[in-house]
């Protein structure tokens, strides 16, 4: 055999060597503690806006060690470990927790014995591109089902983000599919929430009935209405007026300010420290809040 022909076989076993290499292994996508986080302000954000009373959020990493843990005020302290527990076994399992608590009361009672396994709902998977690479947990809300919302909440966030970016959804241009928007719009949701490192926020959200008037002290609302309609008051002075949370102020009403209909295609600007109210909601409202500090 040739120098040249001796040059070639080897190429050739290399390459085919490298083929049955890669086929032993897979390219995996691991949750970092950036993300972690992300996942914990978007459930606390949540818990905020339906104002529920406490509640303990974790969240594990794909082999369901804890990564991170944030605990509201007032939650009782157990709350702690029984997230742990949800968020370990939705991604053990893949499933979300509220499969087994169903599975176990129509008598499955056995699947209790299982090691690690926290049958109670609240515990979520979370997947980017279709890929499980971690589990977020929530005890301690109003109620088991307010567990779960808070979870999906969070879970949800991490939907925007893909292989690649998921270590930091932050860098370059975040998207968010079709599906994605509807499911957070039939509920009401935040879209995007500044990443902790950006100056505005998007808010999908949705109305079936009158608000409380609020004042947002440093946060100008950029508002397009997408579909429905309400009579939207603005100016004026907010009437029983409270601080709810730093920077922002809800009351009972507006005393004066300008009155308007609103409708789909509409837009409004309302500039930080401006009263608004959502005074009538005739039907389903769903509009865009593009957040500005």
């Amino acid at each position: 055999m040739t120098w040249t022909a001796r040059m070639q076989a080897i190429n050739l076993l290399l390459v085919a060597s490298t083929a049955i290499a890669s086929a032993q292994v897979v390219d995996k996508s691991g949750l970092t503690l950036d993300g972690a986080r992300k996942v914990i302000a978007a459930a606390v954000a949540e818990a905020k806006k339906i104002n529920a009373p406490g509640g303990v959020v974790a969240v594990v990493d794909e082999g369901g060690n804890l990564m991170a843990l944030e605990r509201l005020d007032g939650t009782f302290a157990a709350g702690a470990n029984i997230s742990i527990g949800k968020a370990r076994t939705a991604v053990l399992f893949k499933k979300p927790t509220k499969v087994f608590e169903d599975l176990i009361n129509k008598g499955r009672i056995a699947m209790t014995a299982l090691p690690d396994f926290t049958p109670l709902q609240g515990g979520v998977p979370i997947e980017v591109d279709g890929t499980v690479i971690g589990g977020v947990g929530v005890s301690g809300a109003a109620s088991a089902q307010q567990d779960e919302e808070l979870a999906l909440a969070g879970a949800t966030a991490a939907k925007s983000w893909h292989v690649g970016t998921a270590a930091a959804p932050s860098a370059g241009v975040t998207y968010f599919d079709k599906e994605h928007v509807a499911s957070a719009f039939a509920k009401g949701a935040v879209l995007f929430d500044g990443d902790g490192s950006r100056n505005y926020m998007v808010h999908a959200s949705r109305r079936e009935k009158p608000g409380m008037a609020e004042v947002h002290l440093q946060d100008a609302d950029i508002i397009y209405v997408l579909d429905g309609s309400a009579t939207f008051v603005t100016g004026g002075s907010v009437m029983e007026g409270k601080p709810t949370e730093p920077d922002e102020i809800r009351g009972t009403g507006i005393s004066g300010g300008d009155t308007r209909h609103i409708s789909a295609g509409d837009v409004i600007i309302v500039p930080n420290g401006t009263p608004h109210w959502f005074r009538e909601v005739p039907g389903p409202l769903t509009y865009y809040v593009v957040k500005v500090r």
